[in-house]
């Protein structure tokens, strides 16, 4: 790829002669105190912020653009090239009022090669980019909820109108997203479809050096404007990224201290590094620290309960006392302690995960009780000489070990359960086309409200046109869902989703697995980095020490 020719000399100089130039600062590698270095084994196929969709493209584009609001570790909404907004009272018109000190990175594509000042035009361009079929984004779909009339509208250059057809209060939290960051209509105009490899945005690193596959060098944007206590943002002066496909090799770099940060663990080494209860290996404490929080992906089994299809009414599951009675007989904590080391949460609470505003602890819907479980198959019908017909789980290969456990788990109350292995395509193939009555699943959430959650089982989202794969229908459950999308107030909000939850729950068209926990190693000289739900990477306020080796 061709970049411009002060970046190529600045990483061939950072190889050659061991001095890293950033910021007009000189800078010894040696101990690297400057430069955050990471591996990225899923590789980065663009950094257009429009192509997203992947941890890896996100962690990537999060460090080069900016929107309009952001959120911190614990999802709250702040404001960033917004510094203030407002919602009309039907909720159909936002109104967001813009910094006037906000660049975009310096690039060949200006004149004079200098970043000019951000506008509300150029959001009106970025979102109308990403709406726009042709750009093929796989963000589309944030902006399905504004007006097919004029959505975006600019009346100066520090106000920005974006109006919704219908109200949707946590529109907000999408605009957090990669999808909604701000670009400059020059850069596209300049580079085209290369703006993928030629990234221009506000964010506080912009592109140093990207050999694809090989390494990503992103440097400090000298120009960002976020301050904190008293100082510019960001601390660090580059981000360097490698791309090892081979995860053993990879923690063995960060083990050596040549990776100043690695996320989650990967079988080859879980037990080396997390005792069984899923703390740290103390042997380890002197070189990193661990930091683990609820992860906003609750897995499960799903159950179609769609009795129009031939495949539901010929399987036991169309019984609710046989679903409530599955979810019944098995225990979440030792499937969570003997399988994954205590990484997670035993999924009892729902399908709303610990972390997402909005979550219930205080009402356990399915604990273990076998008895229990006995007594729903009994009423269900199926005692004595009456048998249960098998029920057959469709997963992918790298959740057998626990479909295993819930086959022997299942076994002792009278449900003879079998395991189909799919590979994971063909797997989510069948499952939108409804062709699947129990399968394994999870959803990952997308954006901070638990809407993004609830809209599984909203029956107007019946899969493949929607996310609803267990094509559950539910009169109250709709009405419901319909009257939280008319109100604003959080709280209130949020109580409307307790009830429609537990309307769900009841007719148990899932088995809650558990609740992931985002696990995050980070060498003890670097502070500023800590976890978050939804498991963004965020850069800008790390920094390091002087590495005491």
């Amino acid at each position: 790829m061709k970049t411009k020719p002060i970046f190529f000399l600045l990483y061939s100089s950072f190889l050659i002669s061991g001095l890293f130039y950033s910021c007009s600062r000189q800078i010894d590698p040696a101990d690297e105190n400057t430069v955050f270095r990471y591996n990225e084994a899923a590789n980065i196929s663009s950094l257009d912020p429009a192509f997203a969709r992947d941890q890896a493209t996100l962690w990537g584009t999060h460090q080069l653009f900016d929107g309009l609001l952001q959120l911190n570790d614990q999802l709250d909404l702040l404001p960033c090239i917004a510094h203030s907004w407002e919602v009309s009272d039907d909720g159909l018109t936002y109104r967001f009022f813009l910094r006037s000190d906000v660049k975009f990175h310096d690039n060949p594509c200006f004149q004079n090669g200098e970043g000019r000042r951000v506008t509300a035009h150029d959001f009106v361009y970025s979102f109308s980019r990403i709406k726009d079929p042709a750009t093929a984004s796989a963000g589309a779909w944030v902006f399905n909820y504004t007006a097919s009339d004029q959505p975006f509208l600019a009346p100066d250059d520090s106000t920005l109108i974006v109006r919704l057809a219908n109200p949707f209060p946590p529109f907000p939290g999408l605009l957090t997203m990669p999808y909604c960051s701000v670009i400059p209509h020059e850069a596209i105009s300049f580079f085209g479809t290369g703006f993928r490899e030629h990234p221009v945005g506000t964010g506080p690193f912009q592109l140093g050096y990207w050999k694809e596959g090989v390494k990503l060098v992103l440097t400090r944007n000298p120009d960002y404007f976020e301050w904190e206590d008293g100082k510019k943002l960001p601390f660090l002066d580059a981000v360097s990224i490698t791309f090892l496909a081979d995860k053993q090799a990879a923690f063995l770099q960060f083990v050596q201290g040549k990776l100043d940060f690695m996320s989650g663990i990967d079988p080859s080494y879980k037990d080396e590094v997390l005792t069984r209860n899923g703390l740290l290996n103390p042997k380890y404490s002197n070189r990193f620290r661990m930091i683990s929080q609820p992860y906003l992906n609750t897995e499960y089994l799903g159950i179609l309960v769609d009795t129009s299809i031939q495949q539901v009414r010929e399987t036991p599951l169309k019984s609710r006392l046989i679903r409530q009675a599955i979810n019944y007989a098995f225990d979440r904590k030792k499937m969570i302690l003997y399988l994954r080391n205590n990484i997670g949460t035993p999924g009892i609470f729902g399908m709303i995960p610990p972390g997402m505003p909005g979550f219930d602890s205080s009402r356990i819907y399915f604990d273990y009780n076998p008895d229990l479980a006995r007594k729903l198959i009994s009423e269900a019908g199926y005692s004595g000489s009456a048998e249960m017909p098998p029920v057959t789980l469709v997963s992918t290969p790298d959740y057998l070990d626990i479909c295993k456990y819930i086959q022997h788990q299942v076994a002792e109350i009278g449900i003879e359960l079998e395991i189909d292995v799919s590979p994971p395509a063909a797997m989510r193939e069948m499952k939108a086309m409804a062709k699947l009555p129990f399968f394994r699943a999870s959803w990952i959430a997308d954006y901070p409200d638990a809407e993004n959650y609830l809209s599984l089982f909203y029956s107007p989202n019946f899969s493949p046109r929607g996310p609803n794969y267990t094509h559950y229908s539910n009169k109250e459950f709709d009405k419901l869902f319909e009257q939280s999308m008319a109100i604003q107030e959080a709280p209130s909000r949020f109580e409307t989703y307790r009830k429609m939850e537990q309307v769900m729950m009841k007719e148990a068209p899932v088995v809650i697995l558990y609740y992931d926990q985002v696990l995050r190693f980070v060498r003890n000289n670097v502070y500023g980095l800590e976890g978050n739900p939804m498991n963004l990477l965020t850069l800008k306020r790390v920094y390091k020490e002087k590495d005491y080796r």
